[in-house]
């Protein structure tokens, strides 16, 4: 064989061989860092925080809760309803309707509802900083204390729009941040029977749901009574939110369901 042919068949075959090296290294990297950095990335979502959504209980209770935002045409009729029914709700309330509606907060209070917060402006708070957060939160909070002097512990972020910012900043302020796993639709004035049915047959409805509802709804009122039985009928209990849920020592489920440790 010429002498060149020789220099040729040297350098291909160790180009060859720093190939297959090369190659060896790359495979030898992606099995030793690929699983680390898809176990990084999924400790990372298993850490996003999570709301509750409902509660794991034994007990046949359910929470029922009014979001009130805006109207109040309705509010003394629900309370009048609930009390001839025996039943405590959560009625999560905006800074605003607070300042509007005083008396109404106070009978609430007085009805032994959970008064709970609901932000002041009711903005998208997703797209807030930590400290906007917490001013949305406190100033409601304020305005309770002093007017009821009671201290709020539960919140639902409005349009339940919530990142790990919210929870954390609810979490500063003292709070639970709660959101729902029936939703009545009350919102969209389907009209009574739609909300009956979409709350007492709801797929999701179970032991520890927590379903929502609003005060200004159109057909709230009139299918809240029916709604009570029917529950009832089915074996609930009825119970505020701050009486289902578990204060300490609990964790919550990729689902939101919160559980005791």
């Amino acid at each position: 064989m010429p002498e060149f042919e020789k220099k040729d068949l040297f350098y291909a075959i160790s180009k060859t061989i720093f190939l297959c090296a090369c190659l060896f290294l790359l495979f030898a990297a992606l099995f030793t860092y690929i699983p680390k950095a898809v176990e990084t990335i999924g400790d990372a979502v298993s850490e996003k925080r999570i709301p509750i959504y409902c509660v794991s209980t034994e007990k046949p209770q359910v929470a029922l809760s009014f979001d009130a935002a805006w109207g109040n045409e309705d509010t003394a009729r629900i309370l009048e309803i609930l009390a001839k029914n025996d039943v405590r709700v959560t009625f999560f309330m905006t800074g605003g309707w607070m300042n509007k509606y005083p008396e109404d907060v106070k009978a609430i209070l007085a009805g032994g509802h959970d008064l709970g917060n609901h932000s002041q402006n009711h903005k998208e708070m997703s797209k807030l900083s930590l400290e906007q957060c917490k001013e949305e939160l406190m100033q409601p909070h304020e305005f309770i204390k002093e007017l009821t002097g009671n201290e709020m512990i539960l919140f639902r972020p409005p349009y339940g729009d919530y990142n790990d910012t919210v929870i954390n900043a609810a979490e500063e302020c003292g709070y639970y941040t709660i959101q729902w796993d029936v939703d009545s639709l009350d919102w969209k004035d389907y009209g009574v029977d739609s909300i009956i049915k979409t709350v007492t047959e709801h797929k999701h409805l179970g032991d520890g749901s927590i379903i929502l509802m609003h005060n200004g709804a159109k057909y709230t009122a009139d299918a809240l009574e029916s709604v009570i039985t029917i529950l009832k009928e089915k074996g609930y209990e009825l119970v505020p939110i701050s009486e289902l849920i578990i204060r300490e020592n609990y964790e919550i489920d990729h689902e939101g369901r919160q559980h005791s440790k």
